[in-house]
């Protein structure tokens, strides 16, 4: 078992270095070859581990010591229990469905062999990122993707709005981590360990507790809203789109993004000490929520709206596990995992078709030229808008459920009116790109087509636990198959006797469902019924519909505040003490004895003559000057 556990992560890691070194030369077109095939084992693995899991079986394995010095101790160590089969599952189908969707979207790009290359490093810091045993281990991998985050979004480098996004990725990410880091200093200082199962007990004990508990718990929180994309850093994950779209929909929608609210949950005995922590938690999540949905509803590039989507989509998960509803914040990372990642593939699709084209106004009249893309994409929809059924319904009525129980009722109103426009901002994703006239270059048009299978076969699969996997685990509510399998994981930081499911249980459901399908038909309305509205609501919105199609202004805020007077002080420090100071004292130096130089040059013409009349004047001063020093 533990040797399996251990091919996982290290079987891309292998293909990664065969393809990066041999694919330009040799593997060419076929370097897709082992990469997904790597994955692939990989993904039977992760599906064996889970099942072994399911039994009971879950342990802790210290591979070797990595760090000892002094009562500094840290292993290298793999932990397998509930929460790591989970997104084994999750990160491997996914990651597995991108690598076979990436054969098709990839074919004839210049660096095919680099972009599974990258892909397949990105498996292996992620699969590594789920089974570390400490959080030192956890921070290098949380590194580790941010870095393959990095080299993805700036795949094509030779355009700037993609170095730019990179570089920005990386910029605001490091932010974060410089927090996360903070905290793994200070839980070691506090502690002497940075072992899970150390710094849990201790939790639980009380030995970790007061203000240096509520900072632990901030500071590793920082680090999860750089990399969870929740506010004020969220401004990253729109423009990561300008990577390609199986990028987006692996890495900035469905699993390293997910990074943070697992860091979280796995933290659950450490964060449940914490009212404070756990309060910040839920409002940023809660905010972030809304303040995302608000944006998508105006957004005009089709990746944009699904990356404000996924922004909002975490926001619920965190303010699950800010309310203490720690099953239903995985419940829904579960779900959204599977129908968020096939939305990015499908938008992938119609970008394809529309050679390159993104904005939603040159779109529509696509029904019937790709009818799987529509059909898989209206499942993806459907599911996040939760309609009743799909998985998004079941994994959505958890964390608003679990909300309106522990007490905080502005938060699932703030939920619910997320969840409208959710449901509103993907149907009129749907019904701009799809339905009415084609708006664009007929010559485009003539010539969008269905995409190749190895691009529609992934869209099906994943549109199978889009629609079902929210009853395969939440089904019977409040004690679900999710609820059993992750009891044991959370069963310190859940406080009290277990939730019964009631009536006033049922009649949140129906609300949210209702909620959902409003949402739908206000979209209908909108752009099927009556397409001239949308132009007359934002005639009529006054200072509201710019303000959310500029995203608030977040970017030029911060380049106002932040950026722009970094620039003018590092200017400022540049000239000042670089140019004037550093460079001035050694560019002196050289013009003085430059100086000195060219003052001498004349006497050195090469005449003997001249050195002669030299001499001469040297020995009569030489002369007067003993002359008047003895007299």
């Amino acid at each position: 078992m533990k040797v399996l556990v251990l091919l996982i992560p290290l079987l891309p890691l292998a293909t990664f270095a065969l393809t990066g070194l041999l694919g330009r030369r040799w593997l060419r077109e076929r370097s897709h070859l082992p990469s997904v095939a790597s994955v692939a084992v990989s993904w039977l693995l992760s599906m064996y581990v889970f099942y072994r899991i399911e039994t009971g079986e879950t342990f802790s394995w210290q591979v070797y010591s990595w760090i000892v010095s002094g009562r500094f101790h840290v292993d290298i160590g793999i932990l397998v229990d509930e929460l790591t089969a989970v997104m084994l599952m999750v990160v491997s189908t996914i990651g597995l469905m991108v690598h076979v969707y990436s054969i098709g979207y990839m074919k004839g790009d210049g660096g095919y062999y680099r972009f599974f290359a990258y892909l397949n490093l990105f498996m292996f810091s992620m699969f590594m990122l789920v089974l570390a045993d400490n959080y030192l281990m956890l921070y290098v991998f949380w590194e580790a993707v941010g870095l393959c985050s990095y080299l993805l979004i700036s795949f094509w480098y030779h355009r700037k709005s993609a170095a730019d996004a990179g570089m920005k990725a990386f910029l605001v990410n490091r932010v974060g981590d410089f927090g996360f880091g903070l905290g793994v200093m200070l839980i070691f200082v506090t502690l002497g360990t940075l072992s899970f199962t150390g710094v849990f007990g201790a939790a639980e004990s009380g030995a970790l507790g007061g203000g240096v508990l509520s900072a632990v718990c901030l500071l590793l929180f920082t680090g999860a809203v750089g990399k969870s994309a929740q506010f004020p850093l969220h401004v990253w994950l729109p423009d990561a789109m300008e990577g390609p779209t199986p990028v987006s929909s692996l890495i900035h929608a469905a699993t390293m993004v997910n990074a943070g609210v697992y860091m979280v949950a796995r933290s659950s005995p450490v964060f449940s000490q914490s009212e404070t922590a756990m309060i910040v938690v839920a409002v940023i999540g809660g905010f972030t929520a809304i303040f995302a949905a608000s944006i998508a509803l105006v957004q005009n590039d089709i990746k944009k709206v699904l990356a404000y989507s996924t922004v909002s989509q975490l926001g619920y998960m965190f303010m699950a596990l800010g309310v203490g509803a720690w099953t239903a914040g995985i419940f829904h990372l579960v779900a959204h995992g599977f129908f968020k990642g096939l939305l990015f593939l499908c938008s992938g699709a119609v970008i394809h078709a529309l050679a390159d084209e993104q904005d939603m106004r040159r779109m529509g009249g696509l029904k019937n030229k790709m009818k799987i893309t529509y059909w898989t994409f209206v499942v993806g929809a459907l599911a996040i808008s939760g309609f009743p059924g799909l998985a998004g319904f079941f994994s959505k009525d958890a964390v608003l459920g679990g909300a309106f129980r522990g007490g905080y009722w502005y938060l699932w109103l703030v939920g619910i009116v997320a969840a409208f426009m959710t449901a509103f901002y993907m149907f009129r994703l749907i019904f701009m790109t799809f339905h009415g006239e084609y708006r664009g270059d007929p010559e485009v048009y003539g010539h969008a087509h269905e995409a190749p299978p190895s691009m529609t076969v992934p869209l099906v699969i994943l549109a199978v636990p889009s629609a079902i996997i929210g009853a395969l685990l939440g089904l019977p509510p409040e004690n679900g198959h999710i609820d059993r399998l992750l009891e044991p994981v959370f069963e310190f930081a859940v406080a009290g006797e277990h939730h019964v499911f009631g009536g006033l249980d049922a009649g949140l459901m129906a609300l949210s469902a209702l909620v959902g399908i409003g949402g739908i038909l206000l979209a209908w309305l909108f752009y099927v019924r009556r397409p001239g509205l949308p132009r007359l609501a934002g005639e009529r919105s006054g200072f509201l519909y710019p303000l959310l199609l500029n995203k608030y202004w977040m970017d030029e805020i911060y380049f106002a505040l932040i950026v722009n007077p970094l620039r003018r002080l590092s200017d400022w420090l540049w000239r000042g003490f670089d140019v004037a100071g550093i460079d001035g004292v050694v560019n002196g130096t050289a013009r003085l004895f430059r100086g000195i130089g060219a003052g001498l040059r004349p006497i050195q013409k090469g005449e003997v003559h001249a050195y002669l009349l030299n001499m001469t004047l040297g020995l009569g001063l030489l002369a007067l000057v003993l002359i008047l020093l003895w007299t």
